[in-house]
């Protein structure tokens, strides 16, 4: 991995994670060998081979931590008795990651990078925010723009605010975007396992930020599930005849409020079920629950939009 690529959280804690499994089997095959008299091991980080009596092992840093030198090399120490130089005030294993480490200046310009893309997207969806609230207000209070299209525009335009509020009490609650330093942190302290799976036991203090990610996924799906009825209501227009809205408005409503919660409660019951971690912020291999109707709508939107358009150009040169 390029130290200059842009991973999330999540991507960063999965790729620990396939190192682990791969770790795991080169453990089995080193065994097996019997070379050496310290013993190979996954420290949470890095995959530490069999080492030798009385020698420093040296393994280069691991490529698949973001913010690492990936040039420098990591140190354990194989004392003569055969085992892992050990800190017992510490209670750990020593190892010298201090080569790992960017420089500073390096890690306060990325941070300062990630201060300032928080800053652009809350302003922007702000705006976006402020703009469809004044649409709105002025659609609701002239009655001549009080019509079947623009009740859809309306929802259309809640759905793109709601979303908006959602990310940002996503990020106040839940907290899905770490820092660098406290990725560090917890990469340093061996804490990725246990930021994977959360408390053992109290999981009731999660249960505010879970709501707030359902409520995320939900107003994201309802998106593009209104995008689609946008989509649907011209192809009606077109297509139809006899096309009546007040008819249609109700169903309208269905497939833009009521699909997108079907499709993200199942994913919530299987989340809550069978991988119930943290904030459910982490992926657990379950998102193509609520991905899959997403995509299957934008591709129906870009069908029924395209259909739309060869309809009215086919009808402009019958004209001709």
């Amino acid at each position: 991995m390029d130290s200059d690529g842009i991973i999330t959280i999540e991507e960063q804690i999965l790729l620990v994670m396939k190192a682990k499994v791969q770790c795991e089997l080169n453990i089995t095959t080193q065994l097996q060998e019997g070379e050496g008299n310290c013993f190979p091991e996954w420290d949470g980080l890095i995959c530490w081979p069999r080492g030798t009596v009385g020698k420093i092992s040296a393994v280069p840093c691991p490529p698949y931590i973001y913010d690492f030198n990936h040039k420098g090399v990591a140190f354990r120490h194989c004392t003569p008795n055969g085992t892992w130089d050990f800190i017992h005030s510490s209670n750990k294993t020593w190892a010298n990651y201090s080569d790992c480490f960017l420089q500073p200046d390096i890690s306060i310009g990325k941070q300062e990078f990630f201060e300032s893309l928080y800053v652009l997207y809350t302003v922007g969806y702000s705006i976006s925010f402020g703009s469809l609230a004044v649409a709105i207000l002025i659609i609701g209070y002239f009655r001549r723009l009080h019509c079947t299209r623009n009740y859809i525009h309306l929802h259309l335009f809640v759905s793109f605010m709601l979303r908006a509020v959602s990310i940002f009490v996503k990020d106040r609650v839940a907290q899905a975007h770490l820092g660098i330093e406290a990725l560090q942190s917890l990469v340093m302290q061996g804490d990725l396992q246990n930021f994977i799976r959360g408390p053992a036991v109290d999981k009731s203090q999660y249960v505010g930020c879970k709501i707030a990610v359902v409520m995320f996924v939900y107003f994201l799906a309802t998106n593009y599930y209104w995008i689609l009825v946008e989509g649907l209501y011209l192809h009606n227009l077109i297509f139809v005849s006899f096309f009546s809205d007040t008819k249609y408005l109700w169903g309208f409503i269905l497939i833009g409020w009521g699909f997108p919660a079907v499709f993200v409660v199942a994913w919530a019951v299987v989340r809550a079920t069978l991988a119930d971690t943290r904030c459910w912020e982490l992926s657990a291999g379950d998102r193509w629950i609520y991905q899959a109707p997403i995509l299957a709508a934008i591709g129906v939107s870009l069908k029924v939009y395209v259909a739309s358009i060869n309809n009215k150009q086919t009808k402009s040169l019958q004209k001709l």
